[in-house]
C-alpha cells in the first residue's frame, strides 16, 4: 500500500486547521459545554470542518470518526480519525499546549498517525512499519530503565469525579515511584512526548479513539511499547492507555494494578 498520497492530505489538513487554531487562539467568543468538564469552542467545529472537508475532496469514499462530528460513514475500508483539538481547556485559556491529532485505519487497523502542534510548528508523524519522525528527521523513544528515574505524564479525565479513587491511586503510585510525573492537557503531545524521549512514560483513562490513535502508532513506531493497564493489546476501542520506551513497562503495569 502507498501510504505517500494519505499522508500527503493528512498533513495539508492539520496544516490548514493550525491556521484557523492559531487565528482564534485568545479570541473565543463562545464556549459551549458538552458535559460537566468539557467544553467545546467554534475554534474546534471550524478546525475540524476544515480537517474533514480536506481529506473528503481528496477520498469521498472514505468514512471518517470526529470528535465534534461523529462518524461520517463511507463506502471504502479506509477511515480516519480526527481530534481538530486536542487540548480544548487549554486552549480556551489561553494555555498554549495543544495540539490537532489525524490517524488513518485500514479496516480498524491504524497505518498512519500525524500531530501537529501548532504554536511551536513541530510535526510528529508515523506510517506503520516504517518508523517516526518529528519534522521529518526519526525519533525514537528514551533508554531510561527505571521508574525512579523516569519522567511520567498522565492526564485526568472528564468524568473524574466518578473514577476518582482508582485514577489517585494509580497517581499516587506512580507519583511515589518516579522522578516526577507532569499534566499537559494533551493526551496527543503526551504520546509525542513519550516517542520522542522527553517523557518516559504515559497513561490514563477514558480516552476516546480520536485522543490517542494516531499517538499510539506513533510511539509504537518509535521503538516504545503500547498496552491497556493489564498489558493488553491497544486498540482504538480501549478505553485506557498505557504508553512508554518498553523498558519501564512492566514496572508500570505493576503500580497500575489496584
Amino acid at each position: 500500500m502507498d501510504i505517500a498520497p494519505f499522508k500527503q492530505t493528512a498533513i495539508k489538513a492539520a496544516r490548514n486547521s493550525a491556521k484557523i487554531l492559531r487565528s482564534r487562539f485568545g479570541k473565543i467568543s463562545r464556549i459551549r459545554k458538552k458535559a460537566a468538564a468539557e467544553i467545546v469552542t467554534e475554534a474546534d467545529t471550524e478546525s475540524e470542518e476544515v480537517i474533514v472537508s480536506t481529506i473528503r475532496a481528496e477520498f469521498p469514499d472514505h468514512a471518517v470518526l470526529g470528535e465534534e462530528c461523529g462518524l461520517i460513514t463511507g463506502e471504502s475500508e479506509y477511515k480516519w480519525i480526527v481530534d481538530p483539538l486536542d487540548g480544548t481547556v487549554n486552549f480556551a485559556h489561553q494555555i498554549p499546549i495543544f495540539s490537532i491529532s489525524i490517524a488513518l485505519a485500514v479496516r480498524d487497523s491504524i497505518v498512519l498517525g500525524i500531530i501537529l502542534d501548532p504554536v511551536n510548528n513541530e510535526l510528529y508523524s508515523a506510517v506503520s512499519g516504517q518508523g517516526a519522525q518529528l519534522n521529518g528527521q526519526p525519533i525514537q523513544v528514551s533508554a531510561t530503565r527505571t521508574i525512579s528515574e523516569s519522567l511520567l505524564v498522565t492526564g485526568f479525565p472528564y468524568n473524574v469525579q466518578e473514577i476518582f479513587d482508582s485514577v489517585m491511586v494509580r497517581y499516587g503510585n506512580l507519583l511515589k515511584s518516579s522522578q516526577a510525573v507532569r499534566r499537559l492537557g494533551s493526551a496527543a503531545l503526551d504520546l509525542c512526548y513519550v516517542a520522542c524521549g522527553r517523557f518516559e512514560g504515559f497513561w490514563e483513562q477514558c480516552l476516546k479513539p480520536w485522543d490517542s490513535a494516531a499517538g499510539a502508532l506513533i510511539v509504537a513506531e518509535a521503538g516504545g511499547r503500547v498496552t491497556t493497564f493489564s498489558d493488553e493489546p491497544y486498540t482504538m476501542e480501549q478505553a485506557e492507555i498505557l504508553a512508554t520506551n518498553g523498558h519501564i513497562h512492566k514496572e508500570m503495569i505493576g503500580l497500575l494494578e489496584i
